[in-house]
């Protein structure tokens, strides 16, 4: 029987350009002697990998993958997935100017350089030469201001509008053609960092959704909501001499069942999302795992404006309520990490002096007895949107019963879940990693798209806008401390664990390596991958 391959002894699938330098860990550079900002600039040579001459890539073959997560809603929108399968598309046909490498950290991608004034207010950013999308045209600074209106137009703003808040878009100039300068309404220090979330691909002026065109190694053949997807190569791809395969066919399953017998009968060779318990079954096939040490994260969902949850005490006793070490031996035999209840768990400033949450049954009877609900009955909305996301509702109505709480779940299809998706009052979602800021800006304030909980908290508000106006790394990772004791003590999340991501894949399918972003199979990120048939 095969071994899984594990996270920490594989080679990132990227050679990562590590000049966001050291000074702040946000993408920009404190100067020891003033305090000031440095520049954040690469090498003009582009990232590439390396393969043993023991394993020489081979050109040419189909990657068929079958990926859960998908619905009828699928889209491939540079710009606005949401589904796990969207990212599946979108990974392969753009990229971003910082693209979030499989380490989880931010590494220029499309920009050679990304270099903030000394206030952190205004950026320059600085293209690689010779980048060239689909359809043939050059890469260029309009193409980047068109992507960036594109997302904060005010008339429809996209999913990374929020993000991008103190950008001043009307700001933004071109100085030559791989050169622009990005004003900002406020200092911004995070803004390497919120380009590496995986909503800010680069797309052509005059872009149009239906003839999608991007940078990435494959072009775009044809697409069915909820069904297929299918790309070829890009030979003109900048990253010679990538990619390796002729063919990337998506298509979306149902479950984790139809996935691995995919796998096993040659339909498919590589799956997305599976729990632990396919593990032996895709091994003896003949197939393989791999396990990858993920920083997403599936949390229950609170709404803290809607009852019973609305009542903090309601909130910190569901979180008492669950044996989080028993839900990652039961459903993933142990791998994955015990989750706090805060996000970000690798980015530097995570605060990991907060006191691990153990279950505690009596102490939620005593809250719920005090909040007027003992006996208390919830339900909980459940759909397969990420690993393991069924089953994991069924752990926790089992553990709830020891406090006397009945939770009835309700299973809806993907597309049943995503039809009322932030109105649900109790649920459960699936979140990629992201840093810390990046991902407050993207889920815990009332200006975020996915504000999955309602959170709206005054002082929590100020202290992350005074955070990324911040230029002293330790003052800034004070106050966001500040903010993670209120996600601890008062959000809407109860993240019980990060779960391991597990794929499998044909054993003749190469360029495969872990990632802690919580996303699948490099990434999504094709472009490496080859059959060694």
């Amino acid at each position: 029987m095969n071994s899984p391959d594990q996270d920490g002894t594989a080679v990132p699938a990227e050679v990562s350009r590590r000049t966001f330098l050291k000074g702040t860990g946000l993408g920009i550079t404190a100067l020891a002697a003033g305090g000031l900002l440095d520049a954040c600039s690469s090498s003009s040579s582009p990232p590439t990998t390396s393969p043993s001459a023991a394993a020489k890539p081979k050109r040419g073959g189909t990657l068929t993958a079958a990926l859960t997560g998908g619905s009828s809603a699928d889209t491939v929108d540079a710009d606005g997935p949401v589904t796990e399968v969207d990212f599946g598309r979108v990974n392969n046909l753009y990229e971003p100017l910082v693209y979030m490498s499989s380490d989880a950290e931010p590494v220029l991608w499309l920009a050679e350089e990304v270099t903030p004034d000394s206030t952190g207010t205004n950026w320059t950013i600085r293209l690689r030469p010779d980048v060239t999308f689909h359809n043939g045209k050059t890469l260029d600074a309009d193409d980047v201001i068109f992507t960036f209106q594109r997302i904060t137009n005010p008339k429809s703003p996209m999913e990374g509008a929020s993000l991008l808040a103190p950008l001043d878009p009307a700001g933004m100039k071109r100085l030559d053609s791989r050169t622009l300068s990005v004003r900002c309404k406020t200092p911004f220090v995070s803004f390497p960092d919120v380009l590496s979330i995986w909503y800010f691909n680069i797309v052509p002026v005059g872009y149009d959704v239906h003839k999608p065109v991007g940078t990435g190694p494959f072009r775009f053949e044809s697409f069915t909501p909820g069904t297929e997807s299918v790309f070829v190569r890009y030979d003109d791809y900048w990253r010679h001499p990538l990619p390796y395969l002729d063919r990337v066919v998506i298509t979306d399953f149902a479950d984790e069942t139809s996935q691995v017998n995919a796998l096993e009968s040659g339909q498919a060779n590589a799956v997305n999302l599976l729990s632990a318990a396919s593990i032996h079954t895709v091994q003896s096939s003949g197939n393989r795992v791999l396990i990858s040490k993920g920083g997403g994260f599936t949390p229950f969902t609170m709404r803290v404006d809607a009852p019973p949850f609305n009542d903090v005490r309601v909130r910190q006793a569901m979180r008492l309520l669950v044996d989080r070490k028993e839900m990652l031996d039961l459903l993933f035999d142990g791998y994955g990490t015990i989750g706090n209840d805060v996000f970000g768990i690798w980015a530097p400033e995570y605060d990991r002096a907060l006191p691990q949450r153990e279950r505690d049954i009596p102490k939620a009877k005593s809250l719920l007895k005090a909040a007027g609900k003992e006996g208390l009955t919830v339900q909980l909305i459940s759909a397969d949107v990420g690993q393991a996301t069924i089953p994991l509702a069924e752990i926790f109505a089992q553990q709830a019963k020891a406090a006397g709480v009945t939770v009835n779940i309700r299973q809806l299809t993907v597309d049943g879940f995503f039809t009322n998706y932030l109105k649900w009052v109790f649920a459960q979602t699936y979140w990629f990693y992201n840093y810390y800021l990046p991902q407050v800006a993207a889920a815990t304030l009332p200006t975020a798209p996915y504000d999955e909980t309602h959170f709206d908290d005054p002082t929590y508000n100020k202290l992350y806008a005074k955070a990324v106006s911040t230029l002293d790394r330790t003052a800034r990772f004070e106050i966001e401390h500040e903010m993670m004791q209120i996600d601890y003590t008062e959000g809407g999340y109860l993240i019980p664990y990060f779960p391991p991501v597990i794929d499998g894949y044909a054993s003749n399918l190469k360029g495969l390596v872990p990632s802690k972003t919580g996303l699948s199979l490099n990434n999504y990120n094709f472009s490496q991958v080859w059959i060694d048939s």
